[in-house]
């Protein structure tokens, strides 16, 4: 009989063990930092499908757009610490907003941390620019004609914008910029000849570079892209500094459980283990990122590190 019941001193106990539900035992909520179509979108549709299918439970996906990513974060930090919303984290949520904005309305340090996910290396493009062909020559240019040439970004304190301020820091080099309302209205800008540079996700730039509308110069990154083998890296020319992509992470909101931070990391390794997964990320130039607590806090301090010194050189801010 002691065997099978409670002691009469721990019924409460087993009661309300037996009252806990596993988790998840309902849909999870991803937030997305940003509108449908884009990188950020179709790497956390493709994550959560199969994140989803480790957890054995179905990611809704909800799109909050808006100042850089800031209205999601606000969303996810508001929401209850159960497991059930999640946001995809970018180096805006995560870190530039709060170097951006002086009143940003939520605390990246206070959310809690799951993964890093995925990223999607830049490529930095050309048109109208004679006689540049990879990053070199355009150093060349860029410094013997200063403030000649311009570069499109989705907007102020974008990435695009940032990793152009990067660019310009690591060459010492004037080129200006244009911001428009989207990265699809500056990749088009460049197109039609508005701007000259333009940087932005493999996915958005190789096919304007198929249709010889843009020329690409070079991957911001220190590997090779599959789907591009043959565009070199910006290490292998000479600028190991400029390498960003659009990257992304796994956040839950603050106080969140451990137990429950755990769960979604095992079931975050096993989806992004899988082959299909990873070849259909590597078909639009996005690579799986390590998984884990630690590995996310020392990509996040190295980011800070970088963008700090980019921002304050290019004194942008946002408020």
């Amino acid at each position: 009989m002691m065997a099978v019941l409670c002691g009469a001193a721990s019924v409460a106990g087993c009661a309300a063990g037996a009252a806990q539900p596993r988790y998840p035992d309902k849909p999870i909520r991803l937030i997305i930092p940003f509108g449908a179509g884009g990188i950020t979108d179709v790497a956390g549709r493709l994550v959560g499908q199969y994140l989803g299918e480790a957890l054995s439970q179905q990611i809704v996906i909800e799109n909050r757009p808006g100042a850089g990513g800031a209205i999601a974060a606000q969303a996810l930090s508001a929401a209850k610490p159960d497991g059930y919303t999640l946001l995809l984290g970018t180096v805006g949520t995560q870190v530039v907003n709060k170097m951006l904005y002086r009143k940003l309305g939520y605390d990246p340090a206070a959310m809690t941390p799951v993964s890093l996910v995925s990223n999607s290396p830049y490529v930095l493009a050309v048109n109208g620019v004679e006689g540049v062909d990879d990053l070199q020559s355009l150093v060349r240019y860029a410094r013997d004609n200063p403030a000649r040439l311009n570069f499109g970004s989705a907007g102020n304190g974008s990435s695009p914008h940032l990793g152009i301020e990067l660019f310009k820091l690591a060459t010492k080099t004037d080129i200006v910029h244009i911001p428009f309302k989207s990265g699809a209205e500056a990749v088009n800008a460049a197109v039609g000849g508005q701007v000259n540079i333009v940087i932005d996700a493999l996915p958005v730039i190789e096919p304007q570079a198929k249709a010889h509308r843009l020329k690409m110069l070079a991957i911001a990154d220190a590997r090779r892209s599959r789907v591009a083998p043959d565009l070199k890296t910006s290490v292998e020319q000479g600028l190991p500094q400029f390498q960003i992509g659009s990257w992304n992470a796994l956040i839950a909101p603050p106080g969140t459980p451990a137990s429950t931070v755990e769960a979604l990391n095992k079931a975050l390794a096993q989806a992004l283990e899988r082959p299909e997964l990873v070849q259909r990320l590597a078909q639009m130039g996005i690579e799986p990122l390590p998984t884990g607590v630690q590995a996310y806090r020392k990509h996040v301090a190295n980011e800070t590190e970088k963008w700090s010194k980019v921002i304050q050189a290019a004194g942008t801010r946002l408020d």
